[in-house]
């Protein structure tokens, strides 16, 4: 039965799937939908999108992660699954904003029908990638997606510079004409073979043998980074706190893992990692799995810390996974699972939420779901 109604969905989705490759290449290619960018630009206020807050209560944004539908789960229970999960949240939470870290979906129908759901909502929406929708590398693959999603209604998604990947772009939350907060999104791409840093051992994998692991931002995204932050500030007059929205974890999840837990076996007898007593009233959530991040230390990190704008860092990637500590006064956030594509626990499903005060600081907590 769900293989007769994906078959149907396609079938009635052909033009909406045909339709962007058309346009792309009308267009002159994926390349034409990139913005030029350049370390000596000035940072302008229209640069970013701008969503404004009211003075009168808390921005709150609901962020989902690897709802990660394929193409034989969409309209099974897997996806009815998650469609139920997604209503729900926002009917208890209402945010001002969502977001979803990537893995949205595998699945072109997939996408279809996930930007359709988050568009019946009338909230803005902002989105970044993960490794599977560009189906590990799939640039044509991600480039489709990228192009609905900047035409989809409510949805804040644009392209941005490019050789920096698909989707780093910036939104400003105002409050009385002032910048409060900036939500930065960016890629973190796919698996690093074909990368930059491809060639360069960061690090081992845990059997000892060389790798870099998964991928992570880039050179030039750092430079951009470097330059939104010092330009953001300048605009503002201010140092603005930031938040970081991208899929694959920082190196650094592993070193606050080593500080602040113990490894312990689950009743299964599953490696799990838990908060010391010393810090279970400070943070929150637990390690259900390793964590897939790059083996090394790219500079990223070192940069958000010397920078003291970005104090919240939110992530997908591994999917069992929602501890939530902070690190040399960096929150390192997991969001919760959103969905039953892929693996998946019980136990750590549901949404995430960043709750902005007027006072700009940003303070990350778990909305769990259950049926």
């Amino acid at each position: 039965m769900n293989i007769v109604k994906l078959v149907f969905a396609f079938i009635l989705s052909i033009g909406q799937i045909i339709g962007p490759y058309i346009q792309i290449a009308v267009n002159g290619g994926i390349d034409s939908f990139f913005e030029p960018w350049s370390e000596t630009d000035e940072f302008k206020a229209d640069y970013a999108f701008e969503i404004k807050k009211d003075p009168n209560k808390d921005f709150v944004i609901l962020n989902f992660a690897d709802i990660q539908l394929s193409p034989d789960r969409v309209f099974g229970e897997d996806g009815e699954y998650s469609n139920r999960l997604i209503k729900k949240c926002v009917e208890e939470v209402k945010p001002d904003l969502i977001t979803l870290t990537g893995d949205n979906s595998s699945s072109d129908v997939g996408y279809l029908e996930l930007i359709k759901l988050l568009d019946s909502f009338e909230i803005p929406w902002a989105v970044v990638m993960g490794n599977h929708d560009g189906n590990n590398g799939d640039k044509t693959k991600e480039g489709w997606d990228s192009y609905i999603l900047s035409h989809a209604k409510n949805c804040l998604f644009k392209f941005g510079p490019s050789e920096m990947g698909y989707g780093n772009y910036i939104i400003n939350i105002t409050e009385n004409g002032k910048i409060v907060h900036s939500l930065i999104m960016m890629d973190t791409h796919s698996d690093a073979d074909d990368t930059e840093y491809g060639k360069i051992n960061y690090g081992k994998n845990e059997d000892g043998t060389d790798s870099i692991g998964y991928d992570h931002v880039w050179t030039k995204q750092i430079k951009w980074y470097k330059w939104a932050v010092n330009g953001i500030n300048k605009l503002a007059g201010n140092n603005v706190e930031s938040s970081l929205f991208f899929h694959i974890p920082l190196y650094e999840y592993n070193e606050a893992r080593d500080l602040y837990c113990n490894e312990v076996k689950d009743k299964d007898g599953n490696t799990e990692y838990v908060l010391k007593d010393e810090y279970k009233d400070l943070y929150f959530g637990s390690l259900k799995e390793g964590i897939c991040s790059p083996n090394g230390n790219n500079g990223f990190f070192n940069e958000i810390l010397r920078l003291n704008s970005t104090k919240n860092v939110i992530v997908g990637h591994d999917h069992v996974n929602s501890l939530c500590v902070e690190y040399k006064g960096v929150w390192l956030n997991y969001g919760l699972k959103s969905g039953h594509g892929s693996y998946w626990n019980a136990d750590v499903m549901g949404a995430s939420v960043l709750t902005i005060g007027s006072d700009g600081h940003g303070v990350f907590s778990h909305h769990y779901y259950s049926e």
